[in-house]
């Protein structure tokens, strides 16, 4: 079995860690291809509710391996709580289960600090980052002074460059920020403890993705964030700092493009986003927080309450085009119930032109200058989280599917009825 991308469709928080769950009952490898612990992938199972922020979403399946890739940032702290945390809970996340591409980078306190210290300096400009550091590492690995998680393989030697790495970054926030530098000697002997912990963990990333292919096993690549915030095809500035998108998970991970048989985007019902940037179809009424009241719409990782508004179709038409996508999940839909009528952005409007495609990849600045066109579409008062078959949904809720569909021109494989893993419509 080949590689099976799973990709965010809008600004993230798409319900992706669920997906991943749902399919990694037929994958051998679920792989992390991007970002840091700035994403956060929710999993409701057997009543726990499990925010995974490092470790892959397929962690659940005792037959999985889980990778964290080449692509990833890895605060080391925080991988080592939610080891913890989910071995409190029975799951076996033994160095045989999880696995750290020796390649991926590693999170300091000081590019937290450096994180925020930017964010602050930006003022009514700040981008709205979850000042996990994320920017500054990615900043770091391509400036080529960052430390990489295999360097974990010699402790001593990896306190030595973590002490060198925390004085340049000291320098930068005393000099340009004019704030106190932080404990060197404190941040070497944390940094010394977690290399002796994780370093078990540590693996070549690639050929294990390439073992597992040439074996004909399934490699499900979870991707972080989504479309819109990819560094190159997002709402530049409003994006996050690493390749969001479906090639992401071929850079992120070490595989080439013929090894994917299926790319699945996952989108909400209705869309959000969380922090700074332009949202054209953002509902700041009674609707709009009705929708985040009922779907539970603050972040995982920061708890903040996400931006609500209708669903963009010419966001899941770019979507579509920049990752190649060969199907899409639909998440949330009982959201939506007893909202009448529904709307659905079809178009953008500006200077009596309308375009269909969505004119995002200009900028936030080109974006602000567009309207939206909707269409109303019926809306359902039953109750969906029973349904499991197509047959079982609404006449009107089926509808609306379709029109997604209609409108981007590939199908809906599978649809979230509820927040349970087994509240699911496959089709």
């Amino acid at each position: 079995m080949p590689a099976i991308i799973v990709v965010g469709a809008q600004w993230g928080d798409e319900g992706k860690g669920r997906v991943v769950d749902d399919l990694a009952r037929q994958a051998h490898i679920v792989a992390r291809y991007n970002g840091g612990d700035n994403a956060g992938h929710t999993v409701v199972a057997q009543g726990h509710t499990l925010r995974l922020h490092l470790v892959p979403s397929g962690i659940l399946h005792p037959h999985v391996t889980c990778l964290i890739g080449a692509g990833v940032v890895v605060n080391l702290a925080q991988l080592a709580a939610e080891l913890d945390e989910l071995g409190a809970l029975g799951i076996d996340v033994g160095p045989e289960r999880v696995r750290l591409a020796a390649a991926a980078h590693v999170i300091l306190p000081t590019h937290r600090a450096l994180d925020g210290a930017r964010e602050a300096a930006r003022g009514k400009t700040a981008i709205g980052t979850t000042r996990r550091g994320i920017g500054p590492v990615y900043a770091d690995k391509a400036a080529r002074v960052g430390l990489r998680a295999g360097q974990m393989a010699d402790p001593e030697s990896f306190g030595e460059l973590v002490a060198a790495l925390v004085q340049a970054h000291n320098r930068l926030l005393q000099e340009h920020y004019g704030l106190d530098p932080l404990p060197v000697g404190e941040i070497v002997a944390e940094s010394v403890a977690l290399a002796r912990r994780l370093r078990p963990y540590l693996a070549d990333g690639s050929e294990l993705v390439a073992r597992a292919l040439a074996a004909g096993q399934t490699v499900l690549c979870e991707g972080a964030q989504g479309t819109l915030l990819d560094l190159d095809h997002g709402t530049y500035p409003y994006v996050t700092s690493s390749s969001t998108v479906a090639g992401g998970a071929l850079t992120g991970l070490g595989f080439g493009p013929r090894e994917v048989a299926r790319v699945i985007g996952v989108a909400k019902a209705y869309t959000t986003r969380v922090g700074a940037g332009p949202f054209p179809t953002e509902l700041t009424d009674e609707t709009g927080d009705r929708i985040r009241q009922v779907g539970g719409e603050y972040g995982t990782t920061t708890g903040r309450p996400r931006r609500c508004g209708w669903l963009d179709l010419p966001i899941l038409r770019y979507a579509v085009q920049i990752n190649g996508l060969t199907e899409l999940a639909l998440t949330k839909l009982d959201v939506l119930t007893g909202i009448h009528p529904l709307k659905v952005a079809v178009a953008y409007e500006r200077g009596g032109k309308q375009t269909e495609r969505f004119p995002g990849e200009w900028g936030a600045e080109e974006l602000i200058r567009w309207q939206v066109v909707y269409e109303e579409l019926p809306g359902w008062d039953e109750d969906i989280r029973s349904a499991r078959r197509w047959e079982d949904l609404p006449e009107a809720t089926r509808a609306y599917v379709a029109r997604i569909e209609q409108a981007i021109g590939v199908p809906i494989s599978l649809i979230g009825v509820g927040p349970e893993r087994e509240e699911t419509v496959r089709r």
